[in-house]
C-alpha cells in the first residue's frame, strides 16, 4: 500500500512541477501546430502558402512552389508526430526545421519580421528538447 501512496504522491509532484509543465505546454504547441500547418500546405486555408517560398529556393527544387509546398506539409506533419512521441529528438528536428524556414524567409525581401518570430519559435523548440532530456519518460502513470 504505501508503494500506491508514494506512486500517487511522486505522480501530484511531478504534475505540480513548473518545469514539467512548461515541458507539457512546448510539447504539445510542438505536437499540435506543426501537424496542423502541415495539413494546411494541402489546403492554403490559413494563407497562400507558396508565396512564403523565395524564390531562389523555388528555382532549386523540382516543381511548381505548391507542389514543394506539399512536401513541407509532409515533413511539418511527420516533425509534429516525432514531437509528440520522442520530445528529445522531435524538438531538435522541429528547431533544425524552423533554422532552415528563418534562412528562406531572410532572403525574401519584406518577411524579416516572420523570420524573427520563427526565430522564436525556434529558441521555444530548443527549449522544449532541454526540458525533454528531464522530464520524458519520468511522467508517473497510472
Amino acid at each position: 500500500m504505501a508503494s500506491a501512496t508514494t506512486t500517487t504522491t511522486s505522480r501530484r509532484a511531478v504534475l505540480t512541477d513548473p518545469g514539467y509543465q512548461a515541458f507539457a505546454i512546448l510539447r504539445t504547441g510542438f505536437t499540435v501546430a506543426p501537424i496542423l500547418f502541415g495539413l494546411d500546405k494541402f489546403t492554403n486555408l490559413l494563407v497562400d502558402w507558396p508565396g512564403y517560398l523565395a524564390p531562389w529556393i523555388n528555382d532549386v527544387v523540382p516543381g511548381s512552389a505548391q507542389q514543394a509546398m506539399y512536401a513541407v506539409g509532409v515533413i511539418e506533419i511527420v516533425a509534429g508526430v516525432v514531437v509528440g512521441l520522442a520530445p528529445r529528438f522531435g524538438g531538435w528536428l522541429v528547431a533544425a526545421w524552423l533554422g532552415g524556414i528563418i534562412v528562406n524567409l531572410l532572403s525574401i525581401p519584406d518577411y524579416y519580421d516572420i523570420a524573427l518570430r520563427d526565430f522564436g519559435l525556434l529558441l521555444g523548440a530548443v527549449a522544449l528538447a532541454r526540458l525533454a532530456q528531464r522530464y520524458h519518460g519520468k511522467r508517473q502513470r497510472h
